[in-house]
């Protein structure tokens, strides 16, 4: 039969949503009114699951092409909690969403959602079917938000951590422009000086007979050379090493190697250590308070880290709970997490309120990434400023020997 999603008040005036089968609009009109309800609006959602599972597939847009961002699902979550709230239908609620968002991957992943739910699957099982958006930690917390009948709730849950996660990344990303533009500036420098004003002095030394030429001055010409000449070759090494790094750090061997560098490089490796613990302790706070089994929960916070060295540790932990040991001992033993972390997990695990401790560590490890960027940030500035400095230094200098030899030679009568 036909789905209906109606809008009615009560005796008492109040509004009533929802959503039912009926063989036609007249014979729901008549129940609804047998309950004394009068019927404000009605609308058909579906005549049949595999009708619109049918209407659904030919709408292509691409679904290969395209990325979901955080701030589109952070979206879609908050939209999505404050309808099914409304006691709007899912159906009805995935169709508004639909239309509403401005990403077409989301709107194709949202149609071929709604075509799932209609044929009956739930929400959680009908996101599993995009695993490269909706992550583990996702599906989970959705699924919980299902079984408790709190989805509402679980999605506003949802939709505030990946807010944070946004806002983290961002400040991460605004910390890291500066430097990058510094060093994008220092390069289009060093390659115009090469590429258009050291060929004109190579001119000038030649017309002035100089064969013997100072030692940068000869490095800083080959370099010049293999620009203006032989620049296909520089491409090719840079994009053959690229190509070897990315295929390395996509096997599990490279990818530990990748993290654990990241863990142990001078001041990024501090920052990214603390960007890692405040996901491990939002991601897990959010789990808990959602009421997924800390064993479900240890699991889906793994896969979130992106860090295999410390996914190993926090899976390891995992296995010693599931031996009937504490959260903070394994992680403990693990060395990747300091002491204040481990303690402030042990009070929650024995007042009963880890969730709420673990959002302390949270609120804790975000202060600290922001006070990193900002030393970070101050530290790297004169540092760059000296570097840019030297390399423009450098070329100057280089260009300008061979004229200071001829001046020392000619003031000192070896030429007449």
């Amino acid at each position: 039969m036909p789905l209906y999603s109606y809008v009615a008040k009560d005796a008492t005036g109040r509004a009533v949503t929802g959503s039912t089968e009926a063989e036609n609009e007249q014979i729901l009109v008549r129940t609804l009114r047998e309950k004394g309800w009068w019927v404000q609006k009605i609308q058909e959602e579906r005549a049949a699951a595999q009708a619109v599972a049918a209407a659904a597939a030919p709408r292509f847009t691409l679904p290969f092409f395209g990325r979901v961002s955080g701030r589109d699902l952070a979206i879609f979550c908050r939209q999505f909690a404050t309808m099914i709230n409304a006691g709007v239908s899912m159906v009805r609620c995935l169709a508004v969403l639909e239309e509403q968002t401005t990403s077409m991957r989301l709107k194709e992943i949202i149609r071929d959602i709604q075509a799932h739910v209609e044929a009956g699957e739930t929400l959680s099982r009908s996101l599993q079917n995009h695993p490269r958006v909706f992550s583990n930690l996702f599906v989970g917390l959705v699924k919980a938000g299902e079984v408790g009948g709190v989805l509402d709730e679980t999605l506003n849950r949802l939709a505030t951590f990946l807010e944070e996660d946004q806002r983290l990344r961002r400040k991460v990303r605004a910390a890291m422009t500066y430097p990058a533009l510094v060093l994008s500036f220092a390069v289009m420098i060093v390659v115009g000086l090469c590429t258009f004003i050291l060929p004109r002095f190579m001119e000038v030394f030649k017309d002035l007979g100089i064969k013997e030429l100072p030692l940068p001055t000869k490095m800083l010409v080959n370099f010049s050379n293999l620009l203006t000449h032989k620049w296909y070759l520089l491409i090719l090494a840079v994009a053959l090493l690229v190509v070897s790094v990315q295929s390395y750090t996509r096997t599990r061997t490279g990818r530990r190697h990748w993290h654990w560098l990241k863990l142990r490089l001078p001041v990024f490796g501090k920052l990214n250590h603390k960007v890692a613990l405040s996901r491990f302790a939002r991601t897990l706070s959010t789990l808990m308070v959602s009421g997924v089994p800390i064993l479900a929960a240890m699991e889906s916070v793994a896969d979130a880290i992106d860090n295999d060295i410390i996914a190993d540790a926090i899976l390891a932990a995992r296995s010693a709970i599931r031996e009937g040991e504490r959260i903070g001992d394994p992680l403990e033993k693990s060395g990747l997490f300091p002491p204040m972390v481990v303690q402030m997990i042990t009070i929650g695990e024995e007042t009963g309120s880890l969730d709420a401790m673990l959002a302390k560590v949270a609120e804790f490890y975000e202060l600290e990434v922001d006070a990193t960027l900002q030393s970070l940030t101050a530290a790297l500035e004169p540092v760059l400023i000296v570097v840019l400095g030297a390399i423009v230094g450098f070329i100057v200098i280089s260009m300008w020997l061979p004229m200071i030899s001829i001046i020392q030679t000619l003031s000192s009568g070896e030429i007449s």
